[in-house]
């Protein structure tokens, strides 16, 4: 008889932990639902589907996981206790390190997981854009609270400055999974913000 519910020791946070690296290793649609239900324990579909809905229900879900845990390497950009350019320095920093961690695959999950849809698909790369699109709006909010101190001058154009900025905070994932070493990348952060040394200097 075929099996309709959850096994007894399906743990439903461990399942989403699990798909979450298998997402972030393949992205969205070259992760199979064989291969989901194969890391929760091999469970059949029934009970894949008792427990998420949909693999793209599971996928939002895993998103809301990496966000409130490895996402967290940018924290700092809202941390109103640092200066605009600790906060900057901070999110890259760790950003840097997050991502060349051999513990999880290399890179940013919201930037690699989706970095390719077919047309059917497009909402999910449209669902990731608008979590990167609040990381773009905290480093712009930085960069402006700098101006608004007198940190930066107030000629500083604020959207080309989160350009920079947020440009090579996505490179990094290339980088990353190039096998660039976090020596090299945190190296280049320091390069990097010699940028908002530069401005600073002029206030």
């Amino acid at each position: 008889m075929a099996r309709t519910g959850r096994p007894r020791n399906f743990d439903r946070d461990e399942a989403i932990s699990k798909a979450m690296m298998l997402f972030w290793e393949h992205g969205f649609e070259s992760t199979s639902l064989a291969q989901l239900r194969v890391v929760m324990g091999d469970i059949s579909a029934a009970s894949f589907y008792a427990a998420f809905d949909s693999k793209e229900s599971l996928f939002r879900e895993v998103v809301d996981r990496y966000i409130s845990t490895f996402g967290q390497a940018t924290a700092s950009l809202i941390d109103s206790s640092l200066t605009p350019r600790e906060a900057i320095e901070k999110a890259l920093r760790r950003s840097a390190k997050m991502q060349t961690e051999e513990t999880h695959p290399l890179g940013c999950f919201l930037v690699l997981s989706a970095s390719t849809c077919s047309f059917e698909n497009v909402h999910i790369c449209e669902m990731l854009a608008k979590e990167r699109e609040l990381t773009r709006s905290r480093l712009f909010d930085c960069i402006q609270r700098a101006v608004s101190n007198g940190e930066l001058p107030a000629s500083t154009d604020i959207t080309m400055l989160t350009a920079v900025f947020e440009t090579f905070l996505l490179g990094i994932s290339t980088q990353s999974r190039d096998g660039i070493s976090f020596a090299t990348i945190d190296g280049a952060v320091t390069q990097v913000m010699g940028i908002w040394d530069t401005l600073a200097h002029s206030a």
